[in-house]
């Protein structure tokens, strides 16, 4: 029964040094790694953070282009719309310069 009394924290105590000493030989594990090594790393890095922002480029290009296709629709109905407006004010007032000149010639 002894042995299990300080079981738990026991266990706690060693997962907590062994995760400190893990870590400290990680990171010289890594500080000495090989320059050319990591250059060639930043390099990959590099290049796939320059695909993804490409890839995200293209990406927002298409939603603008969706984006602004629906826009140019809807500006091109509007302006439909305010060009029969025009013609239909432009017939209104042809008519009514009509009958002003036909009432002025026959006075």
């Amino acid at each position: 029964m002894s042995q299990r009394d300080g079981f738990g924290s026991g266990f706690i105590a060693g997962a907590f040094v062994g995760g400190v000493f893990g870590g400290v030989i990680g990171a010289l594990i890594v500080s000495r790694r090989d320059p050319q090594l990591l250059a060639e790393d930043e390099i990959e890095l590099t290049d796939s953070q320059a695909e993804a922002k490409k890839i995200a480029a293209k990406r927002r290009q298409m939603k603008a282009s969706e984006s602004e296709s629906n826009g140019i629709e809807t500006a091109r109905r509007s302006l439909e719309d305010k060009i029969a407006q025009l013609n239909a004010t432009i017939d209104e007032v042809r008519n009514q310069l009509e009958m002003l000149i036909a009432f002025t010639s026959k006075q």
